[in-house]
């Protein structure tokens, strides 16, 4: 009886290694080339494999590690490795790993079944050299975060999306190396979570919590300067923020430039100019805003277009930052209201001895003004013809048919007091008097 799955084949890293680098696979070589000890019979390990320095090896069904020295000989020189969308749920076989690549500076271990698996402090040391490493969709806990961030003193950035959080549970120990902190797409609600992360990582730089709901800013000037006196940068694309007073608190991180707040409630009335005019106006420290950069004109037009935006607003309605606006620009008055439509010209239509002045739009075609006179004139629906007649150039020039339905008015170069002259279409070649 076959007793084995798909599920339950054993898949080893160095299996993987072995067949994915195989040397055969490259005949004219690539990589660094890994000289391999001799090795028992048996053994996936050829004479010679090659090797690069960022390992990937995503997606191959990898759920267990394998022989620790054969780890070693491969990857002796490797600096960053891709073990994403494998089968890896036991913390043990990942320090197998771990262990035996001594440079490794970047490790991801996304879309891993990581979910209630729970790693032992006593094994941690192993990733003390990874200064980023990537633990996307794993679903793992807390507590093995804490575990990894107090172990790993090189720790610049750290990505944690899709992992289903609600709620932070807060180390007492911080992690003074961390700059990146990318959170996004978690659950995350209170900002008393957020302020959690000030708390364990004080050098934090960059911080992005895109796609959560976290409904405000709710901590005071004095709070934010000491949680994040380092911050940069923070997204808060597509979460809960309602109030233009937590945009005017994102001014109380002492070294905030760079701000996303795409797709927030606040910002869902205003058109696309009006919302960033009015959040660069609010925002007079950031340099970035919502991924483009902003240019000290940019900024300049925000700020007047904020001041006249409010101006009328009753007095009690005004908020803090139109008065600082006032003191810098003066009161500014209204932009004056300018009609930029095309503006209609005035022509005598004639139809035997019938004079009509007519408004016409230019950028219609000639089709569009017969039925226009069609319907004004009440004239015949059997055919017309029309003729230009220019007032200043008709005695050189003389009428010029207006013959091409799809023609535009303008191209005619028709002006006030110009002429249009219709007559009809002649029914056969004796018939004079028709016209």
């Amino acid at each position: 009886m076959e007793s084995s799955s798909d599920e339950e084949e054993v898949h080893t890293f160095v299996q993987v290694i072995s067949e994915k680098y195989n040397p055969e696979n490259f005949p004219y070589g690539q990589g660094l080339g890994v000289v391999v000890l001799p090795s028992p019979p048996g053994s996936p390990v050829k004479d010679r494999l090659f090797l690069p320095s960022i390992l990937v090896l995503n997606d191959c069904g990898i759920n267990k590690a394998g022989d620790r020295s054969d780890i070693a000989t491969f990857c002796a020189h490797v600096v960053e490795l891709d073990l994403s969308f494998n089968q890896l749920n036991d913390w043990g076989e990942i320090c197998t790993i771990v262990s035996n690549v001594p440079h490794l500076d970047f490790l991801n271990l996304s879309m891993n079944p990581l979910s209630g698996v729970e790693l032992d402090p006593s094994m941690a040391e192993v990733f003390s050299r990874v200064r980023r490493l990537v633990l996307i969709n794993t679903h793992v806990s807390w507590d093995t975060v804490h575990t990894l961030t107090q172990n790993t003193p090189e720790l610049e950035e750290l990505f944690l999306s899709l992992n289903g959080y609600s709620a932070v549970s807060q180390s007492q120990t911080s992690c003074p190396s961390l700059r990146l902190l990318q959170i996004a797409d978690n659950q995350l609600q209170e900002w008393t979570d957020v302020r959690k992360f000030g708390l364990m990582y004080p050098s934090l730089n960059t911080l992005v919590l895109a796609n959560n709901s976290v409904a405000c800013v709710g901590d005071t000037q004095e709070t934010l300067q000491r949680l994040f006196p380092n911050l940069r940068s923070i997204n808060l694309s597509n979460s809960g923020l309602s109030k233009w007073d937590d945009v005017e608190r994102l001014n109380f991180f002492p070294k905030l430039q760079e701000v996303k707040v795409k797709g927030i409630p606040l910002l869902q009335p205003y058109t696309t100019h009006e919302r960033r005019s009015l959040l660069l106006a609010q925002l007079p420290s950031v340099v970035v805003l919502n991924g483009g950069e902003v240019s000290d004109g940019e900024r300049e037009d925000a700020e007047r277009f904020f001041i006249r935006y409010y101006q009328d607003c009753p007095e009690q309605e005004l908020p803090m930052r139109y008065h600082v606006l006032v003191s810098k620009y003066g009161q500014l008055a209204p932009l004056a209201e300018v009609d930029l439509s095309p503006r209609p010209t005035l022509v005598d239509v004639r139809w035997g001895e019938r004079v009509e002045t007519v408004s016409l739009r230019l950028e219609q075609t000639v089709g569009d003004l017969k039925k226009h006179l069609k319907a004004l004139l009440q004239l015949p629906t059997n055919g017309i013809r029309l003729f230009y007649i220019n007032r200043e150039m008709c005695s050189v020039l003389g009428p010029e048919e207006m013959k091409f339905g799809c023609r535009a008015l303008h191209s005619y170069s028709i002006r006030d007091g110009d002429e249009i002259l219709v007559v009809p279409k002649v029914k056969s070649r004796c018939s004079s008097s028709d016209f």
